[in-house]
Protein backbone atom coordinates (compact mmCIF):
# COMPACT_ATOMS: atom_id res chain seq x y z
CA UNK A 1 0.00 0.00 0.00
CA UNK A 2 1.30 3.09 -1.45
CA UNK A 3 1.20 6.59 0.90
CA UNK A 4 2.79 10.28 1.28
CA UNK A 5 3.80 11.19 4.63
CA UNK A 6 3.91 14.94 5.52
CA UNK A 7 6.77 15.29 7.67
CA UNK A 8 7.23 18.33 9.76
CA UNK A 9 10.66 20.03 10.36
CA UNK A 10 12.78 18.39 12.61
CA UNK A 11 12.87 21.55 15.65
CA UNK A 12 12.75 21.45 19.05
CA UNK A 13 9.01 21.85 19.68
CA UNK A 14 8.37 18.88 17.05
CA UNK A 15 10.91 16.01 17.84
CA UNK A 16 9.31 13.12 20.12
CA UNK A 17 10.28 12.43 23.35
CA UNK A 18 10.57 9.19 24.50
CA UNK A 19 10.56 9.40 27.58
CA UNK A 20 7.56 11.80 27.69
CA UNK A 21 5.17 10.60 30.17
CA UNK A 22 1.15 10.48 29.44
CA UNK A 23 -0.67 13.37 30.51
CA UNK A 24 -1.87 13.26 33.96
CA UNK A 25 -5.50 14.84 33.08
CA UNK A 26 -6.29 11.77 30.28
CA UNK A 27 -6.88 10.28 33.48
CA UNK A 28 -10.51 12.21 34.08
CA UNK A 29 -11.19 11.70 30.70
CA UNK A 30 -10.68 8.12 30.39
CA UNK A 31 -12.51 8.17 34.19
CA UNK A 32 -15.67 9.94 32.62
CA UNK A 33 -16.08 7.99 29.03
CA UNK A 34 -16.07 4.30 31.13
CA UNK A 35 -19.17 5.97 33.12
CA UNK A 36 -20.78 7.33 30.20
CA UNK A 37 -19.95 4.46 28.04
CA UNK A 38 -21.48 2.14 30.87
CA UNK A 39 -24.93 4.39 31.06
CA UNK A 40 -25.19 4.04 27.19
CA UNK A 41 -24.53 0.59 25.92
CA UNK A 42 -26.48 -0.09 29.81
CA UNK A 43 -29.57 1.33 28.33
CA UNK A 44 -28.97 0.48 24.89
CA UNK A 45 -28.29 -3.11 24.88
CA UNK A 46 -31.60 -3.63 26.75
CA UNK A 47 -33.48 -0.75 24.04
CA UNK A 48 -34.61 -4.19 21.32
CA UNK A 49 -35.68 -6.25 23.99
CA UNK A 50 -37.69 -3.77 26.12
CA UNK A 51 -39.29 -2.58 22.98
CA UNK A 52 -40.48 -6.08 21.69
CA UNK A 53 -41.62 -6.90 25.31
CA UNK A 54 -43.41 -3.72 26.64
CA UNK A 55 -43.14 -0.51 25.00
CA UNK A 56 -44.67 -1.88 21.33
CA UNK A 57 -47.26 -4.26 22.48
CA UNK A 58 -49.75 -2.32 20.74
CA UNK A 59 -48.24 -3.68 17.40
CA UNK A 60 -49.52 -7.07 16.11
CA UNK A 61 -47.01 -9.85 17.39
CA UNK A 62 -45.40 -10.03 13.82
CA UNK A 63 -44.38 -6.31 13.42
CA UNK A 64 -42.97 -5.62 16.43
CA UNK A 65 -39.42 -6.99 15.68
CA UNK A 66 -39.21 -4.66 12.80
CA UNK A 67 -40.52 -1.97 14.39
CA UNK A 68 -38.01 -2.48 17.30
CA UNK A 69 -35.43 -2.41 15.03
CA UNK A 70 -36.83 0.83 13.06
CA UNK A 71 -36.98 2.46 16.68
CA UNK A 72 -33.69 1.44 17.67
CA UNK A 73 -31.47 2.29 14.23
CA UNK A 74 -33.61 5.53 14.23
CA UNK A 75 -32.28 6.03 17.60
CA UNK A 76 -28.79 4.92 16.94
CA UNK A 77 -29.11 7.93 13.39
CA UNK A 78 -29.74 10.26 15.90
CA UNK A 79 -27.00 9.76 18.13
CA UNK A 80 -24.42 9.73 15.55
CA UNK A 81 -25.64 12.51 13.71
CA UNK A 82 -25.66 15.07 16.53
CA UNK A 83 -21.92 15.08 16.41
CA UNK A 84 -22.13 17.44 13.67
CA UNK A 85 -23.58 19.87 16.12
CA UNK A 86 -21.36 19.22 19.25
CA UNK A 87 -18.28 19.16 17.14
CA UNK A 88 -19.63 22.32 15.00
CA UNK A 89 -20.52 24.23 18.53
CA UNK A 90 -16.98 22.81 20.16
CA UNK A 91 -15.18 24.34 17.40
CA UNK A 92 -16.49 27.45 16.83
CA UNK A 93 -18.43 28.91 20.21
CA UNK A 94 -17.81 26.75 23.53
CA UNK A 95 -14.14 24.89 23.08
CA UNK A 96 -14.69 21.19 23.93
CA UNK A 97 -14.75 21.16 27.57
CA UNK A 98 -17.55 23.41 28.18
CA UNK A 99 -19.25 21.50 25.22
CA UNK A 100 -19.11 18.01 26.74
CA UNK A 101 -20.09 19.55 29.93
CA UNK A 102 -23.35 21.30 28.75
CA UNK A 103 -24.21 18.37 27.01
CA UNK A 104 -23.70 15.71 29.42
CA UNK A 105 -26.05 17.37 31.52
CA UNK A 106 -29.11 16.91 28.68
CA UNK A 107 -27.77 13.40 28.35
CA UNK A 108 -28.58 13.12 32.17
CA UNK A 109 -32.35 14.10 31.44
CA UNK A 110 -33.18 12.46 29.31
CA UNK A 111 -31.79 8.81 30.72
CA UNK A 112 -34.02 10.33 33.85
CA UNK A 113 -37.43 10.31 31.01
CA UNK A 114 -36.50 6.71 30.05
CA UNK A 115 -36.54 5.33 33.99
CA UNK A 116 -40.01 7.86 34.53
CA UNK A 117 -41.76 7.14 31.01
CA UNK A 118 -41.39 3.02 30.71
CA UNK A 119 -45.34 3.05 29.76
CA UNK A 120 -45.52 6.36 27.91
CA UNK A 121 -44.51 5.96 24.21
CA UNK A 122 -44.15 10.21 23.91
CA UNK A 123 -41.95 10.34 27.55
CA UNK A 124 -39.98 7.52 26.13
CA UNK A 125 -38.96 8.51 22.77
CA UNK A 126 -38.50 12.44 24.05
CA UNK A 127 -35.95 11.04 26.29
CA UNK A 128 -34.45 9.04 24.08
CA UNK A 129 -33.95 12.25 21.52
CA UNK A 130 -32.52 14.00 24.53
CA UNK A 131 -30.17 10.97 24.76
CA UNK A 132 -29.07 11.24 21.19
CA UNK A 133 -28.94 14.83 21.43
CA UNK A 134 -26.31 14.72 24.59
CA UNK A 135 -24.35 11.03 23.70
CA UNK A 136 -23.88 12.20 19.87
CA UNK A 137 -23.32 15.79 20.75
CA UNK A 138 -20.25 14.91 22.96
CA UNK A 139 -18.72 11.90 21.02
CA UNK A 140 -16.47 13.90 18.78
CA UNK A 141 -15.60 16.52 21.31
CA UNK A 142 -14.40 13.44 23.55
CA UNK A 143 -11.73 11.58 21.37
CA UNK A 144 -10.32 15.35 20.36
CA UNK A 145 -10.33 16.48 23.39
CA UNK A 146 -7.99 13.27 24.20
CA UNK A 147 -6.33 14.20 21.21
CA UNK A 148 -5.94 17.97 22.46
CA UNK A 149 -3.94 16.79 25.35
CA UNK A 150 -0.88 15.54 23.18
CA UNK A 151 1.75 17.66 20.77
CA UNK A 152 4.81 16.19 18.53
CA UNK A 153 6.77 15.58 21.51
CA UNK A 154 4.48 13.44 22.92
CA UNK A 155 2.65 11.93 20.22
CA UNK A 156 3.47 8.79 20.21
CA UNK A 157 2.01 8.37 23.30
CA UNK A 158 -1.31 8.43 21.68
CA UNK A 159 -1.65 5.77 20.27
CA UNK A 160 -1.50 4.18 23.69
CA UNK A 161 -4.23 6.39 24.71
CA UNK A 162 -6.50 5.98 22.05
CA UNK A 163 -6.80 2.20 22.65
CA UNK A 164 -6.82 2.80 26.62
CA UNK A 165 -9.80 5.36 25.48
CA UNK A 166 -11.22 2.59 23.55
CA UNK A 167 -10.63 -0.25 26.13
CA UNK A 168 -12.74 2.06 28.73
CA UNK A 169 -15.38 2.03 26.44
CA UNK A 170 -15.52 -1.24 26.58
CA UNK A 171 -14.86 -2.09 29.81
CA UNK A 172 -18.24 -0.17 30.59
CA UNK A 173 -19.88 -2.10 28.08
CA UNK A 174 -18.69 -5.16 29.15
CA UNK A 175 -20.61 -5.00 32.54
CA UNK A 176 -23.61 -2.94 31.31
CA UNK A 177 -24.09 -5.98 28.62
CA UNK A 178 -23.85 -8.64 31.49
CA UNK A 179 -25.54 -6.84 34.02
CA UNK A 180 -28.44 -4.99 32.59
CA UNK A 181 -30.71 -7.51 30.62
CA UNK A 182 -30.80 -9.46 34.51
CA UNK A 183 -32.19 -6.03 35.68
CA UNK A 184 -34.42 -5.76 32.82
CA UNK A 185 -35.90 -9.27 33.58
CA UNK A 186 -35.93 -9.55 37.66
CA UNK A 187 -36.01 -5.29 38.92
CA UNK A 188 -38.08 -4.04 35.93
CA UNK A 189 -37.39 -1.64 33.33
CA UNK A 190 -37.55 1.43 35.56
CA UNK A 191 -34.71 0.23 38.02
CA UNK A 192 -32.78 -0.85 34.71
CA UNK A 193 -32.97 2.26 33.09
CA UNK A 194 -32.65 4.52 36.58
CA UNK A 195 -29.17 2.52 36.79
CA UNK A 196 -27.31 4.41 33.34
CA UNK A 197 -28.87 7.74 34.60
CA UNK A 198 -26.89 7.55 37.80
CA UNK A 199 -23.93 6.48 35.88
CA UNK A 200 -23.97 9.66 33.57
CA UNK A 201 -24.57 12.01 36.15
CA UNK A 202 -21.22 10.25 37.66
CA UNK A 203 -19.31 10.53 34.56
CA UNK A 204 -20.33 14.35 34.62
CA UNK A 205 -18.89 15.11 38.24
CA UNK A 206 -15.18 12.94 37.36
CA UNK A 207 -15.23 15.01 34.20
CA UNK A 208 -16.08 18.31 36.33
CA UNK A 209 -13.29 17.21 38.89
CA UNK A 210 -10.48 17.97 36.25
CA UNK A 211 -11.75 20.84 34.78
CA UNK A 212 -8.25 23.14 35.62
CA UNK A 213 -6.16 20.75 34.31
CA UNK A 214 -7.04 20.05 31.17
CA UNK A 215 -5.44 21.24 27.85
CA UNK A 216 -7.79 24.02 26.62
CA UNK A 217 -7.42 24.84 22.80
CA UNK A 218 -10.01 27.85 22.42
CA UNK A 219 -12.30 27.53 19.64
CA UNK A 220 -11.34 28.83 16.20
CA UNK A 221 -12.24 32.58 15.79
CA UNK A 222 -14.28 33.38 12.39
CA UNK A 223 -12.04 32.27 9.65
CA UNK A 224 -12.34 33.80 6.17
CA UNK A 225 -10.82 30.38 4.80
CA UNK A 226 -13.03 27.59 7.25
CA UNK A 227 -13.76 24.71 5.48
CA UNK A 228 -17.39 25.87 4.70
CA UNK A 229 -16.34 28.97 3.35
CA UNK A 230 -13.73 27.98 0.72
CA UNK A 231 -16.34 24.87 -0.12
CA UNK A 232 -19.14 27.73 -0.67
CA UNK A 233 -16.89 29.36 -2.46
CA UNK A 234 -15.57 26.68 -4.52
CA UNK A 235 -18.72 25.71 -5.49
CA UNK A 236 -20.19 29.11 -6.74
CA UNK A 237 -17.64 29.49 -8.52
CA UNK A 238 -17.54 27.99 -12.19
CA UNK A 239 -19.71 26.04 -14.48
CA UNK A 240 -18.86 22.75 -12.69
CA UNK A 241 -19.00 23.43 -9.11
CA UNK A 242 -22.30 25.03 -10.06
CA UNK A 243 -23.77 22.23 -12.30
CA UNK A 244 -22.62 19.59 -9.35
CA UNK A 245 -24.59 22.15 -6.73
CA UNK A 246 -28.06 21.93 -8.34
CA UNK A 247 -27.46 18.38 -9.28
CA UNK A 248 -26.64 18.06 -4.77
CA UNK A 249 -29.83 19.90 -4.48
CA UNK A 250 -32.05 18.46 -6.98
CA UNK A 251 -30.81 14.92 -5.54
CA UNK A 252 -31.18 16.22 -1.97
CA UNK A 253 -35.23 17.29 -3.38
CA UNK A 254 -35.73 13.63 -5.09
CA UNK A 255 -34.93 12.30 -1.93
CA UNK A 256 -37.56 14.05 0.02
CA UNK A 257 -40.04 12.92 -2.29
CA UNK A 258 -39.66 9.45 -0.79
CA UNK A 259 -40.86 10.35 2.07
CA UNK A 260 -44.13 9.70 2.24
CA UNK A 261 -43.12 5.55 1.00
CA UNK A 262 -40.44 4.85 2.83
CA UNK A 263 -40.59 7.96 6.14
CA UNK A 264 -39.01 11.10 7.04
CA UNK A 265 -35.67 9.26 8.18
CA UNK A 266 -35.12 7.67 5.56
CA UNK A 267 -36.18 11.10 2.79
CA UNK A 268 -34.08 12.91 4.75
CA UNK A 269 -30.56 11.15 5.55
CA UNK A 270 -31.13 10.13 1.44
CA UNK A 271 -31.38 13.59 0.60
CA UNK A 272 -28.28 14.57 3.32
CA UNK A 273 -26.19 11.71 1.81
CA UNK A 274 -26.97 13.12 -1.83
CA UNK A 275 -25.71 16.58 -0.74
CA UNK A 276 -22.72 15.63 0.81
CA UNK A 277 -21.59 13.39 -2.75
CA UNK A 278 -22.36 15.84 -5.10
CA UNK A 279 -21.52 18.94 -3.55
CA UNK A 280 -18.20 17.36 -2.06
CA UNK A 281 -17.62 16.15 -5.36
CA UNK A 282 -18.37 20.04 -6.95
CA UNK A 283 -16.21 21.46 -4.38
CA UNK A 284 -13.10 18.52 -4.95
CA UNK A 285 -13.35 19.61 -9.02
CA UNK A 286 -13.40 24.03 -8.21
CA UNK A 287 -10.63 23.90 -5.48
CA UNK A 288 -7.93 25.03 -8.14
CA UNK A 289 -10.11 27.95 -9.86
CA UNK A 290 -10.23 29.82 -5.98
CA UNK A 291 -6.73 29.55 -5.25
CA UNK A 292 -6.27 33.71 -5.59
CA UNK A 293 -8.41 33.70 -3.25
CA UNK A 294 -7.23 31.46 -0.23
CA UNK A 295 -3.83 30.56 0.93
CA UNK A 296 -2.50 27.47 -0.01
CA UNK A 297 -2.95 25.81 3.02
CA UNK A 298 -6.09 26.07 3.80
CA UNK A 299 -6.95 25.03 -0.01
CA UNK A 300 -4.99 21.57 1.23
CA UNK A 301 -6.85 21.71 4.36
CA UNK A 302 -10.00 21.26 2.72
CA UNK A 303 -8.33 18.46 -0.01
CA UNK A 304 -7.24 16.38 3.02
CA UNK A 305 -10.76 16.97 4.76
CA UNK A 306 -12.71 15.42 1.08
CA UNK A 307 -10.16 12.69 0.72
CA UNK A 308 -10.88 11.65 4.24
CA UNK A 309 -14.60 11.88 4.07
CA UNK A 310 -14.14 8.96 0.91
CA UNK A 311 -12.78 6.68 2.87
CA UNK A 312 -15.81 7.21 5.92
CA UNK A 313 -18.18 6.80 3.28
CA UNK A 314 -16.83 3.67 2.42
CA UNK A 315 -16.31 2.75 6.39
CA UNK A 316 -20.46 3.09 6.73
CA UNK A 317 -21.23 -0.38 5.57
CA UNK A 318 -18.95 -1.67 8.60
CA UNK A 319 -21.65 0.47 10.74
CA UNK A 320 -24.47 -0.99 9.26
CA UNK A 321 -23.12 -4.38 9.98
CA UNK A 322 -21.72 -3.62 13.74
CA UNK A 323 -24.66 -2.08 14.86
CA UNK A 324 -27.10 -4.81 14.33
CA UNK A 325 -25.46 -6.96 16.78
CA UNK A 326 -27.81 -5.20 19.12
CA UNK A 327 -30.88 -5.83 17.15
CA UNK A 328 -30.88 -8.16 14.67
CA UNK A 329 -28.49 -10.57 16.34
CA UNK A 330 -30.54 -10.58 19.45
CA UNK A 331 -33.52 -11.14 17.70
CA UNK A 332 -32.12 -14.10 16.04
CA UNK A 333 -30.71 -15.48 19.69
CA UNK A 334 -34.10 -15.16 20.82
CA UNK A 335 -34.94 -18.04 18.63
CA UNK A 336 -31.92 -19.84 19.63
CA UNK A 337 -31.95 -22.79 22.69
CA UNK A 338 -30.17 -21.54 25.79
CA UNK A 339 -30.57 -21.78 29.78
CA UNK A 340 -33.50 -20.17 31.22
CA UNK A 341 -31.47 -17.94 33.43
CA UNK A 342 -29.69 -16.30 30.33
CA UNK A 343 -31.07 -13.76 28.27
CA UNK A 344 -30.48 -12.78 24.47
CA UNK A 345 -29.08 -9.53 25.09
CA UNK A 346 -26.04 -10.86 27.25
CA UNK A 347 -24.69 -11.99 24.52
CA UNK A 348 -23.26 -8.67 23.69
CA UNK A 349 -20.96 -8.81 26.76
CA UNK A 350 -19.02 -11.05 24.28
CA UNK A 351 -17.98 -7.93 22.15
CA UNK A 352 -16.61 -5.69 24.73
CA UNK A 353 -14.99 -8.75 26.06
CA UNK A 354 -13.27 -9.25 23.12
CA UNK A 355 -12.51 -5.89 22.42
CA UNK A 356 -10.45 -5.73 25.84
CA UNK A 357 -8.63 -8.61 24.85
CA UNK A 358 -7.22 -8.33 21.08
CA UNK A 359 -6.45 -4.91 21.61
CA UNK A 360 -3.46 -5.93 23.51
CA UNK A 361 -3.10 -8.99 21.45
CA UNK A 362 -3.06 -7.01 18.55
CA UNK A 363 -0.40 -4.37 19.62
CA UNK A 364 2.01 -6.58 21.54
CA UNK A 365 1.62 -10.20 19.48
CA UNK A 366 -0.18 -9.70 16.30
CA UNK A 367 1.35 -6.52 14.57
CA UNK A 368 4.69 -6.93 15.91
CA UNK A 369 4.71 -10.54 14.27
CA UNK A 370 3.66 -9.15 10.93
CA UNK A 371 6.19 -6.39 11.09
CA UNK A 372 9.02 -9.04 11.69
CA UNK A 373 7.48 -10.24 7.83
CA UNK A 374 8.29 -7.37 6.15
CA UNK A 375 5.09 -6.30 6.09
CA UNK A 376 4.00 -2.43 7.25
CA UNK A 377 0.68 -2.57 9.78
CA UNK A 378 -0.75 1.17 8.24
CA UNK A 379 -3.78 2.10 9.72
CA UNK A 380 -4.94 2.01 6.24
CA UNK A 381 -4.78 -1.84 6.06
CA UNK A 382 -5.89 -2.65 9.32
CA UNK A 383 -9.49 -1.06 8.11
CA UNK A 384 -9.35 -2.84 5.04
CA UNK A 385 -9.48 -6.33 6.90
CA UNK A 386 -11.53 -5.26 9.69
CA UNK A 387 -14.48 -4.48 6.71
CA UNK A 388 -13.60 -7.73 5.24
CA UNK A 389 -14.12 -9.34 9.14
CA UNK A 390 -17.43 -8.11 9.35
CA UNK A 391 -18.22 -9.35 6.19
CA UNK A 392 -17.26 -12.87 6.93
CA UNK A 393 -19.59 -12.67 10.34
CA UNK A 394 -22.50 -11.77 8.70
CA UNK A 395 -21.67 -15.28 6.31
CA UNK A 396 -21.67 -17.35 9.11
CA UNK A 397 -24.97 -15.75 11.25
CA UNK A 398 -26.23 -16.26 7.59
CA UNK A 399 -25.83 -19.95 7.76
CA UNK A 400 -26.98 -20.20 11.48
CA UNK A 401 -30.58 -18.73 10.36
CA UNK A 402 -30.64 -21.29 7.24
CA UNK A 403 -30.50 -23.81 10.62
CA UNK A 404 -33.22 -21.85 12.27
CA UNK A 405 -35.37 -20.85 9.43
CA UNK A 406 -35.86 -25.05 8.58
CA UNK A 407 -37.15 -25.75 12.51
CA UNK A 408 -34.02 -27.03 13.71
CA UNK A 409 -32.76 -26.31 17.53
CA UNK A 410 -29.28 -24.08 17.68
CA UNK A 411 -27.38 -23.45 20.60
CA UNK A 412 -26.91 -19.49 20.89
CA UNK A 413 -23.58 -21.04 21.73
CA UNK A 414 -22.72 -21.01 18.30
CA UNK A 415 -22.97 -17.16 18.16
CA UNK A 416 -19.22 -17.03 20.05
CA UNK A 417 -18.32 -17.28 16.34
CA UNK A 418 -19.50 -14.36 14.84
CA UNK A 419 -19.06 -12.43 17.69
CA UNK A 420 -15.44 -12.89 17.70
CA UNK A 421 -15.29 -12.56 13.58
CA UNK A 422 -16.87 -8.92 14.01
CA UNK A 423 -15.41 -7.93 17.02
CA UNK A 424 -11.71 -8.74 15.45
CA UNK A 425 -13.28 -6.05 12.44
CA UNK A 426 -13.95 -4.15 15.01
CA UNK A 427 -10.41 -3.57 16.43
CA UNK A 428 -9.17 -3.05 13.48
CA UNK A 429 -11.47 0.00 12.01
CA UNK A 430 -12.86 1.73 14.65
CA UNK A 431 -9.41 1.92 16.93
CA UNK A 432 -7.74 2.90 14.22
CA UNK A 433 -10.71 5.03 12.71
CA UNK A 434 -10.62 7.14 16.31
CA UNK A 435 -6.70 7.80 15.56
CA UNK A 436 -6.62 8.28 12.14
CA UNK A 437 -9.53 10.85 11.46
CA UNK A 438 -8.46 12.79 14.12
CA UNK A 439 -4.46 13.08 12.98
CA UNK A 440 -6.21 13.73 9.60
CA UNK A 441 -8.03 16.97 10.54
CA UNK A 442 -6.48 20.51 10.32
CA UNK A 443 -6.85 21.87 13.81
CA UNK A 444 -9.46 24.08 12.82
CA UNK A 445 -12.05 21.45 11.69
CA UNK A 446 -10.69 18.33 14.40
CA UNK A 447 -14.31 18.08 16.49
CA UNK A 448 -15.71 18.42 13.06
CA UNK A 449 -13.88 15.75 11.25
CA UNK A 450 -14.74 13.56 14.19
CA UNK A 451 -18.19 14.47 13.81
CA UNK A 452 -17.84 12.91 10.16
CA UNK A 453 -16.07 10.20 11.06
CA UNK A 454 -19.42 9.68 13.90
CA UNK A 455 -22.02 10.68 11.04
CA UNK A 456 -20.42 7.19 8.48
CA UNK A 457 -22.21 5.32 11.83
CA UNK A 458 -25.34 7.05 11.13
CA UNK A 459 -24.92 6.27 7.47
CA UNK A 460 -24.59 3.44 7.99
CA UNK A 461 -27.29 2.38 9.80
CA UNK A 462 -29.87 4.38 7.55
CA UNK A 463 -28.70 1.34 5.32
CA UNK A 464 -29.88 -0.60 7.79
CA UNK A 465 -33.59 1.09 7.75
CA UNK A 466 -33.24 1.33 3.69
CA UNK A 467 -32.69 -2.35 3.67
CA UNK A 468 -35.81 -3.12 6.40
CA UNK A 469 -37.99 -0.97 4.17
CA UNK A 470 -36.87 -2.58 0.72
CA UNK A 471 -38.09 -5.97 1.69
CA UNK A 472 -41.64 -4.53 2.06
CA UNK A 473 -41.79 -4.04 -1.71
CA UNK A 474 -43.30 -6.58 -4.12
CA UNK A 475 -39.54 -6.73 -6.36
CA UNK A 476 -37.44 -7.55 -3.52
CA UNK A 477 -40.03 -10.19 -2.31
CA UNK A 478 -40.30 -12.05 -5.52
CA UNK A 479 -36.44 -11.81 -5.36
CA UNK A 480 -36.78 -13.04 -2.29
CA UNK A 481 -39.08 -15.82 -3.03
CA UNK A 482 -37.25 -16.88 -5.93
CA UNK A 483 -33.80 -17.71 -3.78
CA UNK A 484 -35.41 -19.80 -1.39
CA UNK A 485 -34.14 -17.62 1.83
CA UNK A 486 -35.79 -16.38 4.19
CA UNK A 487 -36.41 -12.84 4.58
CA UNK A 488 -34.06 -12.32 7.79
CA UNK A 489 -31.47 -14.91 5.93
CA UNK A 490 -31.51 -13.12 2.75
CA UNK A 491 -30.64 -9.32 4.62
CA UNK A 492 -27.83 -10.88 6.48
CA UNK A 493 -26.16 -12.33 3.17
CA UNK A 494 -26.87 -8.91 1.44
CA UNK A 495 -25.13 -7.35 4.36
CA UNK A 496 -22.15 -9.40 4.01
CA UNK A 497 -21.66 -9.21 0.04
CA UNK A 498 -22.47 -5.68 1.14
CA UNK A 499 -19.07 -5.40 3.14
CA UNK A 500 -17.07 -7.22 0.54
CA UNK A 501 -17.48 -4.87 -1.71
CA UNK A 502 -16.94 -2.06 0.49
CA UNK A 503 -13.69 -3.56 1.64
CA UNK A 504 -12.23 -4.13 -1.76
CA UNK A 505 -12.97 -0.78 -3.03
CA UNK A 506 -11.93 0.85 0.60
CA UNK A 507 -8.06 -1.44 -0.12
CA UNK A 508 -7.85 -0.11 -3.85
CA UNK A 509 -8.53 3.87 -2.62
CA UNK A 510 -5.98 3.37 0.70
CA UNK A 511 -3.22 2.01 -2.12
CA UNK A 512 -3.02 5.98 -3.35
CA UNK A 513 -4.28 7.72 -0.41
CA UNK A 514 -1.94 10.61 0.78
CA UNK A 515 -1.40 10.71 4.71
CA UNK A 516 -1.07 13.76 6.24
CA UNK A 517 0.32 14.98 9.70
CA UNK A 518 -2.25 16.99 11.87
CA UNK A 519 -0.97 17.06 15.22
CA UNK A 520 0.14 20.08 17.22
CA UNK A 521 3.24 21.89 17.19
CA UNK A 522 4.43 22.13 20.68
CA UNK A 523 2.03 22.84 23.46
CA UNK A 524 -0.91 24.67 23.75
Amino acid sequence: MKAETEVLPATKSTVPDPHAPIPRQIRYIIGNEGCERFSFYGMRNILTVFLVSTLLLYLPEQDRARGAKDVFHTFVIGVYFFPLLGGWLADRFFGKYKTIFWLSLVYCVGQACLAIFVTNRMGFYIGLGLIALGSGGIKPCVAAFVGDQFDQTNKHRAKVVFDAFYWIINFGSFFASLFMPLFLKYLGPAFAFGIPGVLMFISTVILWLGRKRYVMVPPAKPNPNSFLRISRNAITSGIRGQLFGVVAVLTGIGSLLLIPQFGFVIGAWLALVGIIEFGGLGVWLQLDAIRDQHPAEAIAGVRSVLRVLVLFALVTPFWSLFDQKASTWVLQANAMSKPSWFQSSQMQSLNPLLVMLLIPFNNLVLYPAISRLGVQVTALRRMTFGIAFAGLSWIVVGGMQLVLDRGNAFSITWQVLPYTLLTFGEVLVATTGLEFAYSQAPLSMKGAIMAFWNLSVTIGNLWVLVANAGVQSAVVKSLVASSGLGVTAFQMFFFAVFAFIAALIFGLVARTYPVVDHYRTQKA
